[in-house]
């Protein structure tokens, strides 16, 4: 099997990377690159002392779940461009990258033109690290915590659509409740997202499994990159629940209410 990965370049994005190359003969990653120091240097989120702090934090957690920045698997062939190039491109640059059996999308920009409607037709998957339809858009994890709604953190595995994380749902991931940091906790989301799309390309059920349509009435939060400020990184900074707390909360939750569960770490 071959796969083509859309993704960036962080620590977790590379951990995919690995794990697609371990159950499939080639991988083709495009990646759109960010700085490994956000916070520290101004690119996606801006550059302040609070933003250092909040993702001082961030990374120490990626570091713990999935290690540090590294160098991807032999099968694994790179494209590397600057966040947002993406959709900017011909779709002949990226012939190599679209002749594969499988198609994923994780942590890219928001991807628009021709290259969409292929997605969309070859049945590409994306991850998207938050729960739809209650929340959608961008850094959606952390407005779950931000809102005091732990159970809400996890990832919702859904086919590609025209519309910012609207496709059909394949399933819901989730960490196992447990009394851990809040930031690890966030990246244990994304491990059990990782876990999922494993197991459905594994068993070839992307193809076949049943999708249920995402119902917007029941949205908590839509959210944009300008609506993570540093007056509210620093608020919840000055209220992050302690390991206990967070445990606590999540051991009275009822997740029946979400769609084919396939992974909980």
């Amino acid at each position: 099997m071959r796969i083509t990965v859309f993704t960036s370049n962080q620590p977790r994005h590379v951990a995919l990377i690995e794990r697609l190359a371990r159950v499939s003969t080639e991988v083709i990653a495009v990646q759109e690159c960010n700085t490994l120091l956000p916070g520290k240097v101004k690119d996606f989120f801006g550059k302040s002392q609070v933003m250092q702090d909040y993702f001082s934090r961030v990374i120490s957690a990626e570091r713990v779940v999935f290690g540090p920045p590294r160098v991807s698997p032999s099968n694994v062939r790179t494209m590397s461009m600057k966040m947002g190039d993406l959709s900017l491109l011909e779709l002949h640059d990226l012939r190599e990258a679209m002749s594969a059996d499988a198609y994923v999308v994780f942590g890219a920009s928001y991807i628009k033109g021709p290259l969409i409607d292929e997605l969309v037709c070859r049945r590409a998957m994306n991850v998207h690290m938050g729960v739809s339809p209650w929340y959608r858009g961008s850094s959606t994890n952390f407005w779950a915590m931000y809102d005091k709604r732990p159970e809400f953190v996890g990832a919702t595995i859904h086919l590609l659509s025209r519309g910012l994380d609207s496709g059909d749902m394949l399933c819901h991931a989730f960490p196992n409740p447990a009394s851990v940091d809040p930031f690890e906790f966030g990246m244990l989301a994304v491990k059990a997202a990782h876990e999922s799309l494993e197991r459905l390309l594994l068993a070839g059920s992307w193809k076949s499994i049943s999708t249920v349509p995402q119902d917007r009435s029941h949205q908590i939060r839509y959210t944009r990159n300008a609506d993570f400020t540093d007056e509210v990184a620093s608020e919840y900074l000055s209220r992050v629940p302690t390991p206990d707390q967070l445990h606590q909360t999540l051991k009275q939750v009822d997740r029946s209410r979400f769609q084919n569960i396939a992974a909980i770490v």
